[in-house]
C-alpha cells in the first residue's frame, strides 16, 4: 500500500530537500507551502502521515495538525518554535513528534518510520466486525462509536466471534476458549445467557447466528 505524506512547508529549499528524501525512501509525499493549499489537498486525498511547520504565510500549522489528528493521522511538526511550554502542548494535544529546526535529515526519517510503525501498531490493536470495534489494548467495546460495557465473560465470547469470523463454532469449542481464558467452568446453559445478553448489548450491530443444533457463526 501506498504511504502518503503531506509535507506542509513554506522554506522551498527546505521542501524540495524532505520531498528528495521522502521520494527515495518509497514515499509520495505531497508538498503544500500554505494552510489554505494543505486543507485542499486533505479534502482530495488520504494521508497516512504529516510533516508540518507551525509558522506559515496564512496562520499557524497546529490548524491544520488538528484537523488531521482528529481523523487519526499521525503528525510530525518541524519548526523553528523551540519553545518548551510549545512542544509540550503539541505533544499532550497527540502529536507523534516534535522536531526543531536546524534539524538532521536521518534523524526525522527515523523518527517518520518509527510514527508510521506505531499507527500500524495502533491499527492491529483494533478489531473491527460488523458495527463494532475491539480495542483490544484498552480491553474496550465500542458499539457504532459508542462505548458498551461488557462482562470480562461477555468481552471473551465477543473476541472469539470476532478472531473466528465466517467460522462455525460449537458451543463445546466456545466453552472449551472461556474455560482456558477465565480458569473457571461456565455451564452449557449459562453459555445461553451470556450469548443472550451479549446480543441485546450489541443491539444489531453484530449478527450472531444460531446454526440449529450445531452452535454459533458471525459472517
Amino acid at each position: 500500500m501506498a504511504t502518503n505524506i503531506l509535507l506542509l512547508e513554506d522554506d522551498f529549499s527546505i521542501a524540495s530537500g524532505l520531498m528528495y528524501a521522502l521520494e527515495k525512501e518509497g514515499y509520495i509525499p505531497s508538498h503544500c507551502s500554505t494552510i489554505e493549499e494543505a486543507v485542499t489537498a486533505i479534502r482530495e486525498k488520504e494521508f497516512q502521515l504529516a510533516i508540518l511547520d507551525i509558522q506559515l504565510p496564512d496562520g499557524n500549522g497546529k490548524e491544520v495538525g488538528d484537523l488531521l489528528m482528529k481523523k487519526g493521522v499521525p503528525v510530525i511538526f518541524l519548526t523553528v518554535v523551540d519553545d518548551e511550554s510549545e512542544i509540550v502542548e503539541c505533544l499532550e494535544q497527540g502529536a507523534a513528534e516534535y522536531i526543531t529546526k536546524p534539524f538532521r535529515l536521518r534523524e526525522l526519517l527515523t523518527r517518520v518510520k518509527r510514527s508510521l510503525r506505531r499507527e500500524e501498531d495502533n491499527e492491529q490493536a483494533i478489531i473491527s466486525v460488523g458495527d463494532v470495534s475491539i480495542d483490544t489494548t484498552a480491553g474496550k467495546v465500542y458499539v457504532r462509536g459508542e462505548l458498551v460495557e461488557l462482562t470480562a465473560l461477555e468481552y471473551r465470547i465477543l473476541l472469539i466471534f470476532a478472531m473466528n469470523r465466517s467460522t462455525l463454532l460449537t458451543r463445546e469449542k466456545i466453552l472449551e476458549k472461556i474455560w482456558d481464558s477465565s480458569g473457571k467452568f461456565v455451564e452449557d446453559n449459562t453459555l445461553t445467557v451470556y450469548i443472550k445478553r451479549l446480543r441485546e448489548k450489541l443491539d444489531g450491530a453484530l449478527v450472531i447466528e444460531t446454526v440449529r443444533g450445531m452452535g454459533y457463526r458471525v459472517d
